[in-house]
């Protein structure tokens, strides 16, 4: 199936080949999903058949609660505390890992809330949720009366308490899926019947203002589909269900592509080890996709479970970006400065007619990555230094290819030469980690690996020379790994800015946070 690219843009988001795989089928009709961040499993429920599932690569498909008072959205809060929208109660429940059950909303002017239907939580702790009537309707919920007598948008403050209605109470039809932008300025919420997306600015004390039509039109005569679950990225885009599949629009408005999908869709949420993976609820099955861009930066996704088996063995949740920035935890961080050395990037070194030192000025290399450095180092990040070493007459280096022949032709990175000193500026300091490699990954062949198990490391900032050979190999197989690369592409240099520019803006897109190093130093705090 190929999606449909109406933008350029699109393709920076999702490769318009990707592949979508189904991960379970056979249910009644699939919502809710929302993907445990530690844990690694997905949740989703199934409205008709009164019952919520989980998903996971080892276990395949599970029940997990039955009746499930047929839940529709879900999410979690920072503790990873799961909030669940029941159709049945008419209530938005908070979930503990204990199993406690609290009623959060279920209520609104003594009227019991129509059916609470999708909610996202915003980083005060303050939760959002759209109340449309659907869980009142034969199938998706409890046939019975209505008592409010509209269909809005409310806001629970931190702490608990009565909802706010926050939209006008007749502004909607029947209000649906709802997302904050990356800097939660914003609040998008669609309308179902209305076929469209408003977008609201978030003020200070969490109300709502200047309402507006964001997008409309979101129907179509030749196939299924209408605004339900939505989701906004880490740029700003926003990822609503629509005909056909997911349309996809920029945060200008502008409609940016369409992910097709075999069933009609009804919600969407990032996953994954790394949230590289769209899992779509659509209608009898649910579907993964691998995607580009990652999800905005919501409360549950840096959250830590307290209790449980699994923490401890749980693969660490993705570096995330928030309001333009990474948050990184300095604890988790390791630098490694790659191939820093006289040969690779100085004037006179073996490798200086490869326009390699002309490159390195021009990005400032040096300066970048020692500042990035020392700004590391002050909050406790493992600083790495591999260096490519051999011995005089290259014993051990293989022929294969072009790079190891000029190598060995120059008598290149010889122990104990200048060429194979780091360059001034850079040396290692108390503290630093030296690792020797003879292959472009700083993988191959090392203990790189060995370090960061012992220092409990996982979020590696992948700096050095050559971006289109040593860093793309090293990211490449960090991602592969499991590790979280962070690629800071003013720290990086090559031979020419064709090269760098196109490993910087297609290669390593695929398999690393892309960025630069004030936006890492501002990250590491």
């Amino acid at each position: 199936m190929t999606h449909v690219t109406l933008r350029p843009e699109f393709e920076t988001l999702i490769d318009p080949y990707a592949p979508v795989g189904q991960v379970g089928t056979g249910f009644d009709f699939t919502e809710g999903p929302i993907w445990h961040p530690t844990h690694h499993y997905l949740l989703f429920s199934d409205m008709p058949g009164d019952v919520r599932r989980r998903w996971d690569a080892k276990r395949g498909v599970v029940e997990v609660k039955r009746p499930s008072n047929k839940c529709n959205g879900m999410t979690y809060d920072a503790e990873l505390n799961l909030i669940v929208c029941e159709h049945a109660t008419s209530s938005l429940i908070r979930e503990r890992p204990d199993g406690r059950r609290e009623v959060i909303a279920s209520h609104f002017e003594n009227q019991e809330l129509n059916s609470p239907n999708d909610v996202c939580v915003h980083s005060s702790g303050a939760i959002y949720f759209s109340d449309p009537w659907y869980g009142r309707m034969p199938v998706y919920g409890v046939e019975r009366p209505r008592q409010l007598g509209f269909q809005g948008v409310f806001r629970v403050p931190p702490g608990g308490g009565p909802p706010k209605l926050v939209v006008d109470r007749h502004l909607f039809d029947q209000p649906n899926g709802l997302c904050f932008s990356p800097d939660e300025r914003l609040l998008y919420v669609n309308d179902t019947v209305q076929a469209l997306i408003r977008a609201f600015d978030v003020e200070a004390d969490g109300s709502l203002s200047n309402a507006r039509v964001f997008a409309s039109g979101i129907r179509s005569e030749l196939e299924p589909g209408l605004p339900d679950g939505m989701k906004c990225d880490q740029r700003g885009n926003v990822w609503v269900t629509a005909p056909g599949g997911v349309w996809v629009y920029s945060p200008s408005g502008e409609l940016l592509g369409k992910v097709r999908v075999p069933e009609l869709v009804a919600n969407l949420a990032w996953g994954g080890p790394d949230f590289r993976t769209l899992y779509l609820t659509a209608t009898h099955s649910v579907y993964a996709i691998p995607v580009k861009a990652g999800p905005r930066h919501e409360p549950y996704m840096s959250g830590r479970a307290s209790t449980g088996p699994d923490t401890a063995s749980a693969p660490p949740a993705s570096p995330q970006l928030a309001t333009g920035d990474m948050q990184l935890d300095p604890r988790r961080c390791a630098m490694i400065i790659q191939d820093l050395q006289n040969d690779v990037i100085m004037e006179g070194g073996a490798f200086s007619d490869s326009g390699s030192p002309g490159h390195a000025r021009q990005q400032r290399v040096v300066e970048n990555v020692r500042r990035l450095a020392e700004a590391a180092r002050a909050r406790g990040v493992v600083i790495i230094h591999v260096w490519f070493i051999v011995e005089p007459g290259a014993p051990g280096v293989t022929l294969n290819a072009p790079l190891f022949e000029g190598l060995v032709d120059s008598g290149a990175m010889v122990r104990g030469s200048w060429g194979a000193a780091p360059v001034p500026g850079l040396e290692p300091r108390a503290g630093d980690f030296i690792v020797e490699k003879m292959r472009m990954s700083a993988w191959e062949g090392t203990r790189l690996e060995t370090i960061l198990k012992a220092t409990g490391r996982d979020m590696i900032i992948n700096t050095g020379a050559w971006t289109n050979m040593s860093i793309e190999h090293t990211a490449r197989t960090g991602a592969d790994k499991g590790y979280f690369m962070i690629v800071p592409e003013d720290c990086c240099s090559t031979m020419n800015a064709d090269w760098h520019n196109a490993s910087i803006n297609f290669a390593m897109q695929n398999v690393a946070v892309v960025t630069n190093a004030d936006a890492v130093i501002r990250g590491l705090g």
